[in-house]
């Protein structure tokens, strides 16, 4: 069940969302900026382990398989934002993954959604299907098509992950405790793939940089670890949906601090988004 401190959790963990994704899209090497920002959380993670229950064996391939999941969203997310506007990527990667989700939850867990929710996530993917029409007025069709793409990508890696995680997170007894061994392990080998990839002096970065992606990882962990936690707790598709409130935040930071274009039709698509989104939780 979907109560009010989940709720407001949830969406605590949206703000965070937007916050460490805004952090990897300004300037700089996204991949670099992707693996040094969960290195910074896994060392979070590390510091936390000794405060936490281990998770029960019954859901360690489940946070295995996870791991995994987690550590190829983590490069398909920087290299959508190098094809397309963060106004544009993010919504479809977020906005497309409740859909997923409900579908996922409802085959492998038995969470069948009311009719409220599938309305409400129908309206929210219409919003996200505008903006995968819409052009973001720089690049090449193709460059554009690709951007899509990618983010279409990442959203079901997102989508793949949440029902991965509310399942394991149920079978664990400690879902914070599966919460800090994922992003301990998906931190180290998104990091460990970067390293044999580019090399050591991928890592030399500035100050400025470090500190951004210091922020960003620590913001990282905390938008997970809360969204784990209400995954043990409240439907996976309630979740999920809640947590993309976050593509309006995105949307307001992506027009004003990294100055991308804001137009009618992203604004149509982002209350179209907000609609489904409400009716969502209004259902649960």
């Amino acid at each position: 069940m979907l109560t009010n401190d989940i709720f407001f959790v949830v969406l605590l963990s949206a703000a965070l969302n937007a916050g460490w994704n805004s952090a990897i899209k300004v300037g700089g090497d996204r991949i670099t900026a992707m693996a040094i920002t969960t290195l910074m959380g896994s060392g979070l993670s590390l510091l936390a382990l000794p405060w936490v229950d281990l998770p029960a064996s019954a859901s360690w391939p489940l946070l295995a398989l996870s791991i995994a999941v987690h550590t190829a969203y983590h490069f398909a997310l920087p290299v959508a934002y190098n094809h397309g506007d963060m106004g544009q990527v993010y919504p479809i990667a977020r906005g497309s993954a409740p859909l997923m989700v409900m579908l996922g939850a409802a085959v492998f867990a038995g969470e069948w959604p009311g009719v409220g929710a599938v309305w409400g996530v129908t309206c929210l993917c219409t919003g996200v299907l505008s903006l995968a029409l819409i052009r973001s007025g720089t690049g090449s069709g193709r460059a554009q098509r690709k951007a899509v793409g990618y983010a279409l990508l990442t959203g079901a890696l997102i989508a793949a992950y949440t029902v991965i995680d509310a399942m394991g997170a149920r079978q664990a007894g400690s879902a914070i405790g599966f919460a800090v061994i994922l992003t301990l392990g998906d931190g180290i080998a998104t990091a460990l793939i970067v390293l044999l990839w580019k090399g050591p002096r991928t890592f030399c970065v500035d100050r400025a940089m470090l500190w951004r992606c210091s922020a960003a990882g620590t913001m990282q962990m905390g938008a997970y670890w809360i969204a784990v936690w209400a995954l043990a707790r409240a439907p996976m598709g309630a979740v999920s949906a809640l947590r993309e409130t976050s593509v309006l935040l995105v949307a307001l930071i992506s027009t004003w601090l990294l100055k991308e274009r804001m137009g009618p039709a992203r604004i149509m698509s982002a209350v179209l988004v907000c609609a489904g989104l409400l009716m969502v939780r209004l259902s649960s």
